[in-house]
């Protein structure tokens, strides 16, 4: 049984950071595409990032430059580390990878 669990989420004033990260039950990251979404109240979920098996990463427009998402094959999780975070980021995050969804984490930007 294939179970993702995103931690890390929290509250924080704009500028601030945080690192999210999802751990991985039931299969490998470093086999597949991972992805962290988000969704905020109101609006469609929206991708933030990619990192592919062979580690090529991408970013959504809005957090190019802020975000970094990386994989820790050891530990099987992929991590999302958000800096000079802005109110506007405020949402739930999901992970993805494969067919299969994690549950989330919110992540609230105070301005």
């Amino acid at each position: 049984q294939v179970k993702l669990v995103e931690s890390g989420g929290g509250l924080v004033q704009a500028g601030g950071s945080l690192r999210l990260s999802c751990a991985a039950s039931g299969i490998i990251f470093r086999l597949n595409t991972a992805a962290w979404y988000r969704q905020a109240p109101g609006k469609q979920r929206e991708l933030v990032a990619t990192i592919t098996s062979l580690g090529s990463t991408n970013y959504g427009d809005s957090v190019k430059g802020r975000f970094t998402v990386s994989r820790d094959n050891a530990k099987n999780t992929v991590s999302l580390q958000m800096n000079s975070l802005k109110p506007e980021d405020t949402a739930v995050y999901f992970c993805y990878t494969s067919v299969y969804w994690g549950q989330g984490t919110q992540v609230t930007v105070s301005s």
